[in-house]
This record gives structure tokens, sequence and C-alpha cells, in this order.
């Protein structure tokens, strides 16, 4: 359980590394992807802090994983699941792109929620 947990968490981990990255260097294009049904004008300051907290987040939990603790792990990966949760909410809220809303950030919190289990109960 732990090593699915750990392939899990290397998925998103890596995943939110490479959408920060296009948010540094193409934020424009990968914003599109965000499931707004606009990106405003001059947004790609802001969209460059997106993409610098992105990878900081992506780097949280591969540092712990380096570290060997699946139960801190664990514990940060659940907690993180808030972040594309709320996502998802912001997306619905301003009416974007419901299977963006669900099928990517909702679905990115499912699995960062169990593999937050399989670290924890594994």
């Amino acid at each position: 359980m732990i090593v699915a947990g750990y392939v899990l968490v290397s998925l998103v981990s890596l995943g939110i590394i490479y959408v920060g990255l296009n948010y540094l260097f193409a934020p424009r294009k990968i914003a599109a992807g965000f499931g707004f049904n606009e990106v405003p004008e001059n947004a790609e300051s802001f969209l460059n802090v997106k993409g610098g907290r992105d990878v900081g987040a992506g780097l949280i939990p591969l540092a712990l994983m380096i570290y060997g603790d699946a139960h801190a792990l664990g514990w940060v990966i659940l907690t993180a699941a808030v972040w594309p949760f709320f996502d998802m909410l912001i997306v619905l809220r301003h009416r974007g792109k419901k299977a963006t809303a669900f099928g990517v950030h909702g679905l990115t919190a499912v699995v960062m929620v169990v593999a937050a289990l399989l670290l924890l109960l594994g």
C-alpha cells in the first residue's frame, strides 16, 4: 500500500511541477486549461506567482519522500488535497468548465486523498 501511495504522490508532485513550470514560461497557454472561460488581460504576473507556488507545492512531497517518512507524507498530502479541491470550487463558482473542474481539479483531489490514505493506513 505504501508503494502505491508513493507512486500516486510522485505522479501528482511531478504533474504540479510541470504545470508550475508552464505557468512560469507559458502562462497564457497553460491558464487556458485551468477551467475558466477566459484569461484576464495582464494576468501574466499573477500566473507567474502561481507557477512558482505550484513548483514549490510539488517539491514539498518529493522532499518528504526522500526523507522517507510515509506517515508524515500522508498527512501532508491529505492536507494539500484542499488546493485542487478549492481550485474545483473556484472554477465552478465562476461558471467555468465543469469537465475541467471535476475531471482535473476534483480528480486530482481524490487521487491525493487516496494516496494519503494508502500512506497513513499502510
